[in-house]
């Protein structure tokens, strides 16, 4: 192999219309598809060149500022999707059918829409990736965080990301595969709602659920097995403000964990009254759980994160310790840029991706932001525009004013 190698999807073109919610997914779906060769090209509105949004998972992307409403930005716009293989829209059923640009017009195009099932009764309800979650069943098996049994936040990593981003971005790269396989076939509608992304990303913890007297989840929220309900599946908090996560599940790890814990303790340690020392005869007796949890929560408050950190390391323990999001980007390689998060913002572009040959190929750095329509006037020019027909576009308010120098040369 050589340093020209292709990455998958060099020579797919996309365009990735923006748009408020599911805006992360979008980016997200946008992102995995760029940093797998794809060329993506955002197609933001006109008014925000301005006050451009900040948008940490532009890397690798093209922006375009231009205005489908008007009919001469439609017509560029059709023009750029029909020379493109897959168009993700992030908007509610029926609003890109509206603007003339909906799925059927292109018959070479992937179109993907999120949010809420479009065939069901809230198709046309706006949302976020909470109510996804609530509407999915997911967000009644996180564990409770106040006495009332309010669920906990899990971020909007399962909707947003993973149940909405990951799941579309691979149905898009399956319809690309079948129409690789079947050059005669017509573009493929790729519709993935967050609600059943997030079912799917979450089958085996909801079948569980369902399974009478299931050890790992057919409990309430906040005492089965892996949601906070074990005491050898849990965080704790140090001496100093620190965490240490502890998921020894199985009973040889769970075995070393009370060796560990047990060998460094101070000679003074004096567990709660009624607490419970661990014992690897006792690990699934559900009766002793909670005291279990109060001697490991003492017993961590004796010592230092660090100190913990330094006794657990090299061990089958599977305790470490939690980390900050700062700390993690510090220790995942000689320094941040290494990640591929941060590629082009710590003096590096060369970053560990998702996809990874054996030679050094590269993604082009990025910052935090996508000036919207910073390539308008390229992309335009790239799919036959002439100089003359862009600024009739400007003339016409359906471009961004950051075209307006180029057009005049």
């Amino acid at each position: 192999m050589n340093n020209q190698e292709k990455r998958p999807l060099e020579g797919i073109q996309v365009v990735e219309f923006a748009g408020l919610a599911p805006g992360p997914f979008c980016a997200l779906q946008g992102l995995v598809l760029a940093d797998l060769g794809a060329t993506v090209v955002r197609v933001d509105n006109p008014a925000s060149v301005s006050n451009p949004p900040i948008d940490v998972l532009c890397r690798g992307k093209q922006s375009i500022a231009i205005s489908p409403k008007l009919p001469a930005g439609r017509a560029a716009l059709l023009r750029l999707i029909s020379k493109s293989h897959v168009l993700i829209d992030p908007f509610r059923p029926g609003v890109m059918e509206n603007l003339g640009l909906g799925p059927e017009v292109f018959l070479g195009s992937q179109a993907i829409n999120p949010r809420f099932d479009r065939h069901g009764e809230l198709k046309n309800m706006a949302g976020h990736d909470l109510n996804y979650l609530a509407h999915a069943g997911v967000l009644g098996m996180m564990p409770p965080t106040t006495p009332q049994g309010r669920p906990a936040f899990p971020l909007n990593i399962l909707a947003d990301m993973a149940g909405g981003g990951l799941i579309c971005a691979t149905g898009i790269i399956a319809a690309l595969l079948s129409l690789a396989s079947d050059p005669l076939a017509h573009g493929k509608v790729v519709e993935t709602d967050m609600v059943a992304g997030s079912r799917y990303i979450s089958s085996y913890n909801l079948i569980h659920t369902l399974i009478p007297k299931d050890p790992l989840f057919a409990q309430p929220p906040g005492r089965s097995l892996l949601d906070g309900g074990a005491p050898f599946y849990n965080s704790y908090q140090c001496s100093d403000g620190g965490w240490m996560s502890v998921a020894c599940l199985e009973p040889k790890f769970f075995a070393t964990f009370c060796t560990v814990i047990q060998h460094n303790l101070p000679s003074n340690f004096n567990p709660p009254a009624g607490a419970v020392r661990p014992k690897p005869s006792t690990q699934q007796d559900r009766e002793k759980w909670q005291l279990v949890e109060r001697w490991i929560t003492a017993a961590f408050k004796t010592r230092t994160r660090k100190e913990w950190e330094d006794i657990f390391k090299g061990t089958d323990a599977c305790v470490v310790p939690v980390l900050t999001p700062s700390e993690a980007a510090q220790v995942h390689g000689p320094n941040p840029g290494l990640h591929p998060n941060f590629v082009g913002y710590f003096g590096t572009d060369r970053p560990t991706s998702l996809f990874k040959p054996t030679t050094g190929n590269r993604l082009s750095p990025a910052g935090f932001q996508l000036q919207p329509g910073a390539h308008t006037f390229v992309i335009l020019r790239s799919i036959g525009l002439s100089v003359n027909e862009i600024a009739e576009l400007k003339h016409q308010g359906a471009l961004g004013s950051q075209v307006e120098e180029k057009v005049k040369l």
